[in-house]
């Protein structure tokens, strides 16, 4: 809600003459919360039934975080937008600790993300990680209640929420390879609606747009989604894309990295040569033994 909200009111300033109005709509994702994403379908279930809206006329756009916007779109769909980043870290989240390094043996963390726990498991063997889900609301609450030590979140949404004196640390990008998108925006519309694309196009953020098209497509090569572990993060460097990503088991086990540059110009070349040093690195051979 708080993105819709932002959304609109930028739209608000840009068209002084247009009335924004949000819709506000539950999705599966919001609705089951006793199961990890990765067992009940991943991503597009914060998407779905937002696309029907849009489908049916009843909104004209929809406002996703872009780690949740499955890589492939239905036709008749498109992203019209893809806004300037957030924070993208994780952030370490604690009333007991300051730090991951300072969690004892057994320690018990708390997160939602295959991603997370895969280069958790991987970094701090000794730890115990179990599964979090809920709104940030829930999940802070569940933390104060003692059920976990720490638990990880995005920083971007925590930071959104006025909730960033929660932060007790932040994971570096390449101590936690985000996912891909994460702490960015999109707007979703119908391919149709030239009106709507033209109003939004003042939201677009190149450079934003150009890091996190190279995220999504070594995504996309490697069937990325929330049943595979994988982050992939990309920054420019004087006009040049810098991607780092990597995949690996949900236990930690068989972690491959490695690291792509390319012309910014053409983000998914950048993308498809980093899945393509993935996957000689041996990353086919995880994603089949992945259930």
């Amino acid at each position: 809600m708080w993105q819709a909200e932002h959304i609109r009111d930028r739209l608000s300033a840009l068209h002084p003459g247009c009335t924004v109005s949000i819709l506000g709509m539950t999705t599966r994702g919001d609705q089951i919360l006793d199961v990890t994403l990765s067992k009940i379908g991943g991503k597009g279930l914060f998407v779905k039934e937002l696309e029907l809206a849009l489908e049916a006329g009843q909104a004209d756009l929809a406002v996703h975080s872009m780690k949740d916007v499955p890589m492939e779109l239905p036709p008749g769909f498109e992203l019209a937008v893809i806004g300037e980043r957030e924070d993208p870290r994780d952030a370490f989240v604690s009333n007991r600790y300051e730090r991951l390094s300072d969690l004892p043996p057994g320690g018990v963390v708390g997160t939602s993300s295959l991603r997370r726990e895969a280069q958790l498991r991987a970094r701090y063997p000794h730890l115990t990680v179990k599964p979090l889900r809920g709104n940030v609301g829930t999940r802070l609450k569940k933390l104060d209640e003692g059920q976990f030590d720490a638990i990880l979140l995005a920083a971007a949404g925590l930071k959104r929420l006025d909730l960033g004196d929660r932060i007790k640390s932040l994971l570096s990008v390449e101590d936690s390879i985000p996912a891909a998108g994460q702490g960015a925006l999109g707007i979703e519309i119908r391919s149709d609606n030239a009106e709507v694309a033209a109003m939004l196009g003042a939201l677009n953020h190149p450079e934003t747009a150009a890091c996190v098209r190279a995220e999504r497509q070594v995504s996309r090569v490697l069937g990325g989604s929330c049943q595979v572990p994988l982050g992939a993060h990309a920054v420019l460097q004087d006009g040049r894309l810098v991607l780092n990503g990597f995949v690996a088991n949900p236990d930690g086990s068989d972690f491959i990295h490695d690291v792509a540059t390319g012309d910014a110009s053409d983000p998914e070349a950048v993308g498809q040569a980093l899945a393509d040093k993935l996957l000689a690195l041996g990353a086919r051979a995880i994603l089949d033994a992945l259930p």
